[in-house]
């Protein structure tokens, strides 16, 4: 059968793979691009097995980072959704158990002569035609209806719809102002992603990001997100007032829904972003959990300044760069300075300096300290703050070593912030870290859903993979990573170690180089480099970089870990040993992250001293 050229009916279906339609009835289905393809797989030699195998090289050959046994059961499933089809009792397509699929009923290519057709016309008396127009008033007035039901039709328990929250438009006139409209978006995601993640997923602001300023239309812009609404407006403050408006946008036709604008004192601003959420929900009839619900009645006012502050460390949060750490560290700082019981800011620098912690910019104890100490604050003022329960559990994990407290923090942030695409971030790394290759696939797929555009998000692929050492998928995700972001330190870093771990040290001494460079000198590039330098014989190189490091040392923290692995890599096991004790007795977050993959403890993993210092961190095998 010629599916690639010719429309196909089966029962009251009918399939057309160029305009990517499946119709009932001669209404169009909505399916998803996979189910399709699927569907037009098995339809191409009905009747015939078509394996699991012929499937995945197919449709998901080229996808660098999935668990196809998970996405093609969900394919099929959702395809099953869309028929009214059953696996136990199958009308359609029948599972051959670890094997795979057969298309079942009968199909025929769709042609003029099995398509209903419309009887010539002819000359009808006037009492006919009267009938005929007032069918024709009826029928519109019907379809009108479902139209409206259409748009505004309540979300099905287990189908979760996509929103998209665009850059709101500064109408100030001031560029200055820019941190403020671009908080606003930021916060207004935050807003929407507390709610429901079973019912809402809400793009993250690192992919909403990138339409500020657009000139795409909003159909392309939902397409690429893959969103069925869009929200979008504009804020302008003048003295103490800020004036907000809003507009939700159905993607499918372009429907403006609902729009409304908010004249508001600037203390009010939290009370407003909770109006702005409770209507959107309403208006795309989404049935709110009663936790959900909940956060509507959790908004207070704000020292309006100190919310300004606020939004300014928000700002500067999406930029995961060390100098932006710093300014944004300040703009909490100042926040509290102005309202000392403001959780929101709390929890912003408990994060921040968990960011010091794992990227050593501070010793373990020390930042593990003000992390803890700055979520028990902000928890103390809102229990309920999911991302700071997301702050606590990675802390849990990083430097208490703690897997029971760090999966009861991680379950507690993803009741509370269910679409919070950090908290997100850090379990993938965790569960990868505890080797739950499935479950950490999983989570990517949300997070690729959150985050479609994909900017900094995608390097934490590699991160999956190195925890698994999972070389040569690793290598694949980064070669396609690293060319659209060439000054990406993380993802330089990880082709680096990829390359290095697929037996191609030589290669992965220029990208550690790059990688050096674009971070400033980091300690964990630079010791991968010395690392590399010692094992293509190149020790000189390598004893230099240790040298540098321990003069360093002298001054400021450097991680004894990162000292250990050089050594490790110049075969001097005793002092690599004596640096991995250092490491253990301040409770370095790189021995917890690094230890069980990193391969430059390769040659220390035999040796009874390395087993007892892993017995002694009391983790799981």
């Amino acid at each position: 059968m010629s599916l690639a050229t010719n429309p196909l009916r089966f029962g009251a279906f009918e399939v057309d793979l160029r305009a990517g339609e499946l119709r009932k009835n001669g209404v169009k289905i909505k399916l998803q691009e996979q189910p399709l393809q699927v569907l037009g797989m098995l339809l191409e030699c009905p009747g015939e097995v078509v394996t699991r195998e012929e499937l995945q090289r197919k449709l998901w050959s080229t996808d660098t980072f999935v668990d196809f046994e998970h996405s093609l059961n969900a394919a099929v499933k959702r395809l099953r959704e869309a028929l009214g089809d059953s696996a136990d009792n199958p009308r359609f397509i029948e599972t051959l158990p670890r094997h795979g699929y057969r298309f079942i009923a009968p199909a025929q290519t769709a042609t003029p002569a099995n398509l209903q057709t419309r009887a010539p016309a002819a000359i009808r008396p006037r009492w006919r035609l009267v009938t005929a127009g007032c069918i024709a008033l009826l029928v519109i007035a019907i379809s009108s209806y479902l139209w409206w039901r259409q748009t505004h039709k309540s979300v099905s328990p287990d189908r979760k719809v996509m929103l998209a929250v665009l850059p709101f438009e500064n109408l100030s006139g001031d560029p200055g102002q820019e941190f403020f409209s671009d908080g606003m978006t930021h916060e207004t995601i935050n807003w929407l992603g507390r709610l429901d993640a079973h019912r809402l997923g809400v793009i993250a602001a690192t992919s909403v990001m990138k339409y500020k300023n657009s000139p795409k239309n909003i159909s392309e812009i939902g397409r690429e997100l893959g969103v069925d609404y869009v929200l979008e407006g504009s804020v302008q403050q003048e003295g103490g007032r800020v004036r907000i408006t809003a507009q939700l946008i159905a993607v499918k036709n372009q429907a403006h829904l609902w729009a409304e604008s908010y004249d508001r004192d600037r203390s009010d601003i939290l009370l407003t972003q909770a109006d702005i959420a409770r209507a959107v929900t309403q208006q795309i009839r989404l049935n709110l959990t009663p936790q959900a619900q909940q956060q509507f009645s959790r908004a207070r006012r704000v020292n309006p300044d100190a919310y300004l502050d606020y939004l300014r460390g928000q700002v500067e949060n999406l930029s995961f760069t060390f100098e932006a750490m710093a300014k944004e560290q300040a703009y909490y700082e100042q926040a509290l300075q102005k309202d000392p019981n403001f959780a929101l800011a709390y929890a912003g620098l408990a994060n921040c300096y968990l960011n010091y912690m794992i990227t050593r910019r501070l010793p373990p104890g020390e930042a593990a300290k003000r992390t803890k100490e700055f979520v028990a604050k902000a928890l103390r003022l809102d229990e309920n703050l999911g991302e700071a329960y997301g702050v606590l559990a990675y802390t849990n994990w990083r430097y208490d070593w703690d897997v029971q407290a760090a999966d009861r923090n991680f379950q507690r942030a993803f009741e509370l912030s269910p679409n919070s695409l950090r908290v997100h971030l850090h379990h993938i790394n965790y569960l990868a870290w505890r080797g739950q290759r499935a479950e950490a696939l999983a989570e990517w797929a949300i997070v690729r859903q959150l985050d479609p555009v994909r900017l900094e998000s995608e390097v934490h692929s590699g991160h999956v993979y190195y925890q698994l050492r999972d070389y040569k998928p690793m290598l694949e995700a980064m070669r396609n990573y690293v060319p659209s972001n060439p000054r990406h330190w993380l993802g330089r870093n990880l082709l680096a170690v990829a390359y290095q771990g697929s037996g191609q040290t030589l290669l992965a001494i220029p990208e550690y180089q790059k990688a050096v460079e674009y971070s400033g000198n980091d300690s964990d590039p630079t010791a991968g480099l010395a690392y590399a330098y010692a094992r293509t014989g190149k020790r000189a190189e390598a004893e230099k970089v240790l040298r540098d490091f321990l003069e360093q040392s002298k001054t400021t923290y450097v991680s004894p870990y990162m000292i250990a692995t050089i050594y490790a890599g110049l075969g001097n096991k005793h002092k690599a040993f004596e640096f991995l004790e250092k490491a253990y007795d301040e409770r370095s977050a790189d021995l917890s992250f690094f230890l069980k993959a990193d391969l430059r403890m390769d040659t220390l993993r035999s040796d009874p001293r390395f087993q007892d210092l892993v017995k002694r961190m009391g983790f799981p095998p």
